[in-house]
């Protein structure tokens, strides 16, 4: 009887033992969570994109004709005068080369310009010698006709004569002087393009000077060489006057107004600079995104605020980080956005009560991304878990994680 006594006292402590462990092992544990406060401060928020900068008016200076433009001397930074700093100078272009069959029928046609040119000085002659007799013959009517012998008529038809012959004379004298001009110009179609390279310095230049003060932004062709009409040339700007152009998809560019405060960031210097936001442009133009996705983007335009001297370093092209304020609270009732999600198409949180969860549904206000503001749910210094996961449920008993 005392071996069974013992036996069962031993058994018993086992299963006690056992059962013990087991409640202990399936106890309810608090889960660990990580927890903010809902507090009050300051709420700012902004329309964040990368900007570019650039000069407001860039004057590009072109070719007006076809010709031949001289090197340029000057480099990108240079300063220029207006109406005074040469930029470009432009020589008449050398003409092309001639083929066999086109100088030949070149020289055909000086033979025959020449062959003109003759016929023109026989045609002068015999109008001369035509000229010469009417003019015998218009003053013997003139002695003759005052005396009666003969007719007023003829007389008449004298004065006529003369006049005809003087005319064609003038059109002969004419027609020799086109002939030259003829045989001179298709002299000059032969002229050889070294002959013209030699005699370049007698040439008339069209020079192109600076049309406002500022500096040189861009060389486009430096080296000596024919260009034709509008062939860019230089490209002049005032480098102190600097915007800010920044393109936002459509859906955040109907958010912003000319006048919102601007933070410029990562321009290359410290602190943040100031700016304003001058235009929000009209029209939208699709871009693809890195992803390869199409979006419709809305340029805006940005003015620099403060001292230029600030951000004297920038230049035309640089790239910066635009932050555009929509929206600033200075008091703001907020909790971090990771503490928000959806249930029933409502926002909702789980708050910390006697260390357990509560599903709290909230109204929400502007968020900046990283904070969003409470309207109305909970109040200030409540304790909020942040980043729940499926293990949370109403009722369920939390502690908070430590070792962040």
């Amino acid at each position: 009887m005392a071996v069974a006594t013992k036996r069962l006292f031993v058994w018993g402590t086992l299963l006690a033992l056992v059962a013990a462990g087991l409640t202990f092992a399936f106890w309810p544990r608090p889960v660990p969570v990580d927890m903010a406060q809902v507090t009050r401060g300051p709420l700012m928020v902004t329309i964040g994109e990368e900007g570019e900068t650039r000069i407001k008016d860039v004057f590009a200076l072109s070719a007006p004709v076809a010709s031949r433009a001289l090197r340029i001397e000057l480099d990108p930074g240079d300063k220029v005068v207006a109406g005074e700093t040469v930029v470009v100078r432009l020589e008449p272009a050398d003409p092309a080369f001639l083929d066999l069959r086109t100088e030949a029928e070149l020289q055909a046609a000086v033979r025959a310009a020449e062959a003109a040119e003759v016929l023109a000085k026989a045609e002068l002659e015999r109008v001369n010698a035509e000229l010469t007799y009417a003019k015998a013959e218009v003053e013997r009517a003139r002695t003759l006709a005052p005396r009666g012998i003969i007719p007023t008529r003829n007389l008449d038809a004298a004065e006529r004569a003369y006049r005809a012959r003087q005319a064609e004379r003038s059109r002969a004298e004419a027609e020799l002087v086109m002939r030259g001009h003829e045989l001179a110009r298709t002299q000059a179609q032969l002229t050889a393009t070294s002959q013209i390279a030699l005699n370049r310095e007698t040439f008339d230049c069209v020079v192109i000077t600076a049309p406002v003060d500022g500096e040189v932004l861009q060389v486009l062709h430096e080296s000596e060489g024919v260009v034709q009409v509008g062939t860019p040339l230089v490209e002049i700007g005032d480098p102190t006057d600097l915007e800010i152009v920044t393109d936002l998809l459509s859906k955040d560019a109907v958010r912003v107004q000319e006048g919102h405060r601007v933070i410029i960031e990562n321009w290359g210097g410290s602190p943040a600079l100031e700016g304003v936001v001058a235009r929000v442009e009209p029209f939208g133009f699709t871009k693809v995104s890195a992803l390869g996705i199409e979006e419709q983007r809305v340029n805006v335009i940005i003015d620099f605020k403060g001292d230029q001297s600030y951000y004297e370093a920038l230049g035309h092209g640089f790239q910066v980080d635009t932050r555009i304020v929509t929206w600033t609270g200075e008091d703001v009732l907020k909790v971090p956005l990771t503490a928000l999600f959806r249930t029933d198409g409502e926002w909702t949180l789980f708050t910390v009560r006697n260390g357990e969860a509560r599903l709290m549904r909230v109204e929400t206000g502007h968020s900046d991304g990283i904070e969003t503001e409470i309207l109305s749910g909970v109040e200030e210094g409540t304790q909020v878990i942040i980043h729940p996961s499926d293990k949370i449920f109403e009722g369920v008993r939390v502690t908070e994680r430590h070792g962040r």
